[in-house]
């Protein structure tokens, strides 16, 4: 008998192979929101290594299925060794309404933050606006994050939990409004309190108060006076032009705004929209960058494309590389005769000599 019988203990199942519906991920965490949600699991829930790990592997080989985000919490499914997968939840702290109003007014003071939301990102600077709420977007302690499971693990986070996190990660680093859900605020509801936020701010600025409004004859209107005009100076700039800064640099992820607008009304294919255009915005955005930076255009295997000749004049030398044709003779009698040439010019020295 072996020590496992002695003592009562059963020998350990052999693991179920991954779903076929398996969420696989290659690298959680590629954005730096994502790396943050990440680190939660080592600096907030301060989990083993081991069992990090291990969610790790589990992650990567697709043992995580069914992932849901509803309400402010994620449920999930992850396949073990046992007959049934094991059920995760993990659930974020709600951020006060007093809170989000505040962080709204510090977004919606900055263009830029709507601009990249839009554009599936998350700006670096949303960290100093959710301080000014005196709260934070990501979890900041143990009290922020709550996370539960079925197996019989007594380790928390165990590595079923983590396999759901670092799956998580990677749908963040693709939507990261998955992070203001779980914090209590949706899409439509940020982008919506932005909005009104902007809207409601351009207004004050364009109704000043009226007792400090000068009277009409005070107001003095600026002149603008052009020179003279003629075809050699219309376009030269009067000044010097700022100097423009450009950047090329690939997304984090790619179709993010394809995934925030999602499916137009009365969409009735299989695949989404974001699923079937992406690989064309992914092309068209290869060769944009191609020809900004003045590189060759290259294919999906990033070799050079050859073509094949085509028009009249490849028609013109196929013709002409036909044996029969006129052309095809005088091509062939041209390096008979230079060959004559030489050898008459050979004879004649030698008979000089």
């Amino acid at each position: 008998m072996t020590r496992r019988d002695r003592w009562g203990w059963y020998p350990r199942a052999p693991k179920k192979p991954p779903p076929a519906t398996g969420i696989k991920v290659k690298k959680p965490g590629s954005s730096w929101w994502g790396q943050r949600w990440i680190e939660a699991l080592q600096v907030v829930l301060r989990g083993d290594s081991g069992r990090l790990a291990r969610g790790r592997t589990y992650a990567r080989a697709g043992r995580t299925h069914d992932l849901v985000v509803k309400d402010g919490r994620v449920t999930a499914k992850v396949t073990g060794s046992r007959s049934t997968p094991y059920k995760i939840t993990i659930r974020l702290a709600r951020i006060p309404d007093s809170a989000w109003e505040k962080a709204i007014a510090g977004m919606a003071a900055k263009a830029q933050f709507a601009a990249d939301l839009l554009a599936g990102e998350l700006p670096r600077e949303i960290d100093e606006v959710f301080r000014g709420a005196r709260t934070s977007l990501f979890p900041a302690k143990r009290a922020d994050i709550e996370t539960s499971c079925t197996c019989p693990d007594w380790g928390d986070p165990c590595k079923h939990v983590a396999a759901s996190h670092y799956v998580l990660g990677d749908a963040l680093d693709r939507d990261p409004f998955l992070l203001f859900e779980l914090r209590g605020r949706t899409r439509e509801q940020v982008l919506e309190a932005l909005r009104s936020a902007r809207s409601s701010g351009a207004t004050k600025k364009a109704r000043p108060a009226t007792s400090k409004q000068p009277a009409a004859a005070e107001i003095e209107i600026p002149k603008v006076s052009i020179g003279r005009l003629t075809a050699a100076t219309y376009d030269k700039p009067c000044g010097p032009l700022p100097a423009l800064h450009l950047s090329f640099d690939e997304p984090p992820a790619e179709g993010a705004l394809l995934r925030q607008l999602g499916a137009p009304p009365g969409w009735q294919g299989d695949a989404s929209p974001a699923d079937l255009l992406a690989p064309l915005v992914r092309a068209a955005a290869q060769r944009a960058r191609e020809i900004a930076l003045g590189e060759p255009e290259t294919d999906a295997r990033g070799s050079q494309p050859t073509r094949s000749a085509t028009g009249p004049a490849a028609e013109r030398r196929s013709k002409s590389a036909r044996p029969g044709t006129p052309e095809s003779r005088a091509v062939s009698k041209a390096p008979r005769e230079k060959g004559e040439a030489k050898r008459r010019a050979g004879s004649a020295k030698r008979r000089g000599d």
